[in-house]
Order: C-alpha cells, then structure tokens, then sequence
C-alpha cells in the first residue's frame, strides 16, 4: 500500500493559535509576497524590454528574477492561505508538488547565483576575452544546464522522499513542506539513502561556494588595481551585493538541511527558513536594482513611457 493511502494531507506549522495573530502573519506575509512579485516583475519587464540591457549580466539577472518568483510563490500562498482560513492543512500531492517545485528552483538559483559570479569575473578581470567566453550561446547553455541541473535534482530528491514509508503522523514542523521535517516521520532506515543524497548535495554546493569565493577573490584584486575611484565603487557596488545574498542563501539553507536534530527547534527552525526561502527572493531585486544605474536609469525610462501613454 503506497504513503498515499495512508496519509492524505500533512499539517504544516502555524506561526500562532491567536487569531489576531494568524491575520498578522497573513498581513505580512501578503505584503512582502506582493513587493516579491512587484519587483521581480518590473526587473524582468525592464530587461526583457530594453535591448541596451540584451547582455549576459542582465540576462542571469533576469533568470535570477524568474527563479525568485517561481520560489517565493512556491511557499508563501500556502501559508497566506493557512493564516487567513485558520488551517494547516496541505495535501499529500500538494506537499509533493512542493517539495519539487522548491528544490528545482531554489537548485537552478543558485547554479545561476553561480554563474554570475563567474560572468563577474570575466567582466572584471579578463574584459578582452569576455565577449568572447560568454556569447549569447555560451549564455542559453549555461542558463538551460542552471535549469536542467534544479530539474534532476528535484525529481531525484522528490522521489526518494516520497517513497519513504511515514509512520510518524502527518504533523510537518515547517510552514512549506521541507524535505528533512518530512524525513523526521520516516519509520525506517530506507531514509538514510536520502540523507545521503542530501550530503551530497551540500558537498556540490559547498564546491559552487569555494568557486564563488575565489571568483571574487580574483575580482577584489582587479578591482584594487584599478586607478579610478569610481571605477572601484562601480565594481563593489555590483558585486558585493551578490556575494552577501550568496553567503545568506548558502550558510542558512546548508543549516537548515544538514542540522543535527540535538539543536532542531520550531522557532529556530522558522526563522532559518524564512532567512533562506523567503528573504532572498524579496532582497534580490532590491539589491540588483539600487546598486545599479543602468537597470534604474532603464527602469525610470520604462515607467516614463508607460505614464506618457
């Protein structure tokens, strides 16, 4: 008999028992849904719409926005939905439509986080060969194996968690369906296997990590060489941004998937997945956008024509 007869819905965590509190959550929540959705947007319009932005940055940049809105929209409506009917319920193929959904996009986002790390260094440090090293081709490759790379993953991982046998409850003490809170109502050993496929998943990442600090290491060398004040500040100005939402995503996702149960509680739990789930998808566009005059200046002529009209 599959997991399906058994169980046919879970019950993800409510953020509180108060009803006044529960509406606060669904207030919140919405609105920082909602700015998600709004910038990420505009951020894709604009590059989508300005040819002078048809270049490799903006282009990751603009698959960046994608996988933020499909990530945030992944887990968010569930728990705003929750809190406003004063549910926790989600339905066993809903809790699977989630986890490979998540895994695929939050996979892809950092395979891109990646890649922008390396197009960064090639702008920066070897400029001669960059229209070279990263054609348009050479970008749709890179972005389609991005994709392609959160794709197998998530089947991978959806797969063995969902054909674990659950045997303790249905209670997920998650408000989105997390892959180790389901691994907690396992009843047997098979879920070691996807424990395992979890380490090394964190090993690849942590190899994309080590790739990244060097890239940037390499980056910060140029960057000190270069005679221009303002040259200097156009160059940190893009590129640490980036790395400060890397290090947010990679150290609290790697935390929240590889803790030992010893140090596990609801509220530390929450707060790292709101930290690696939630705030990257709402900071991104933010951070892109404010530090960086071409996409403003392109953004500000867009919102000019469209008032115009």
């Amino acid at each position: 008999m599959s997991n399906g007869s058994f169980i046919t819905e879970f019950l993800l965590l409510a953020f509180a028992d108060m009803r006044q509190l529960q509406l606060l959550h669904f207030w919140l929540f919405l609105g920082i849904y909602l700015a998600a959705l709004l910038a990420n947007g505009l951020i894709i319009t604009t590059v989508a719409c300005d040819h002078r932005l048809h270049t490799p940055m903006y282009f990751f940049l603009l698959n960046l926005s994608l996988l933020d809105l499909g990530s945030i929209s992944t887990t968010i409506p569930q728990s705003v939905a929750n809190s406003l009917w004063g549910s926790r319920a989600i339905s066993y193929w809903g809790c699977a439509a989630q986890v490979f959904f998540f895994t695929f996009l939050i996979v892809a986002e950092y395979c891109v986080l990646t890649i922008m790390a390396y197009d960064r260094y090639f702008a920066i440090c070897q400029p001669l060969h960059y229209g070279t090293l990263l054609g348009s081709r050479a970008c749709v490759r890179m972005a389609a194996a991005a994709w392609g790379c959160g794709f197998l993953n998530a089947v991978l991982h959806m797969a063995n968690t969902f054909s674990l046998s659950l045997c303790q409850g249905n209670v997920v003490g998650q408000f989105f369906c997390e892959i180790p809170h389901i691994l907690k109502l396992s009843c047997s050993s098979s879920y070691l296997r996807e424990v395992g496929l979890l380490v090394l998943s964190a090993c690849l990442a942590f190899g994309c990590f080590v790739f990244i600090l060097f890239s940037y290491v390499q980056i910060f060398r140029a960057v000190l060489r270069i005679p221009s004040e303002q040259g200097q500040h156009k160059a940190f100005s893009t590129c640490l941004p980036h790395l400060a939402v890397v290090s947010l995503f990679v150290s609290t996702a790697v935390f929240a998937y590889l803790k030992p149960h010893s140090i596990s509680s609801p509220p530390l739990d929450l707060v790292v997945a709101v930290l690696y789930s939630v705030v990257p998808p709402a900071v991104n566009p933010l951070l892109y956008s404010m530090r960086n005059q071409e996409l403003k200046d392109a953004l500000r002529k867009m919102m000019n024509r469209c008032f115009s009209e």
